[in-house]
């Protein structure tokens, strides 16, 4: 992963433009004319003004079950994220990133932690694809899908842009849900797995 302070503008510019994108979608506190991300004095991801709430849609998980996201995650440390499985850089370096972090952690630290990967394209996911490739990351990790109306649902409630019948055009961004339901910090390309290991246990305290 890059990690000059060349690369850190760029993810930070990415954020804050996603992040304005989306104001007003449903991104729980999100507001047209929000501050752009900025960095905190302790954690090391991008912090959002104001800060995200957790969104409550409900999609299937791999086993064909239904998971409310906001009911299934709360109080633990929930990181949310779209993508897609034939994706060939961002989605599975996010997935890796996330994976260093955990198991760098205590096994109970871990325990409270919620891994939430939903597809952006549910034609070509199926349940089975989506876990056999989530599986090459950990059998721990939730994977979701539904029709696109309701994951077009789902990244409206979380504040991330949806272009329908683009799955390419994903945002890259991740929200990782205190058990307070609130996101703290945001994730762009260009953190790096120490980035992510840094902040998780600082996470779970809120």
């Amino acid at each position: 992963m890059r990690s000059t302070s060349a690369s850190r503008f760029a993810a930070a510019a990415l954020a804050a433009a996603a992040l304005l994108t989306v104001a007003g979608c449903g991104g729980g506190d999100t507001q047209p004319g929000s501050a752009p991300p900025a960095k905190s004095s302790s954690l090391r991801g991008l912090v959002p003004q104001p800060l995200p709430r957790v969104p409550h849609f409900t999609l299937t998980d791999t086993a064909g079950r239904p998971f409310s996201f906001a009911a299934r995650t709360r109080g633990r440390l929930a990181y949310l994220y779209f993508g897609y499985t034939h994706c060939r850089d961002a989605c599975p370096a996010t997935m890796d990133e996330i994976l260093y972090a955990l198991r760098r952690q205590p096994p109970a630290v871990g325990r409270r932690v919620e891994v939430v990967f939903v597809t952006v394209d549910p034609h070509h996911d199926t349940k089975r694809r989506l876990r056999t490739w989530l599986d090459h990351f950990s059998r721990s990790f939730v994977g979701l899908t539904g029709t696109e109306a309701q994951i077009e649902h789902a990244e409206r409630a979380a504040g991330i842009p949806y272009v329908r019948g683009v799955y390419t055009q994903h945002s890259s961004l991740v929200l990782p849900f205190s058990p307070d339901g609130r996101a703290h910090v945001v994730y762009a390309q260009g953190f790096r797995p120490a980035d992510y290991a840094h902040d998780l246990p600082l996470l779970l305290d809120y």
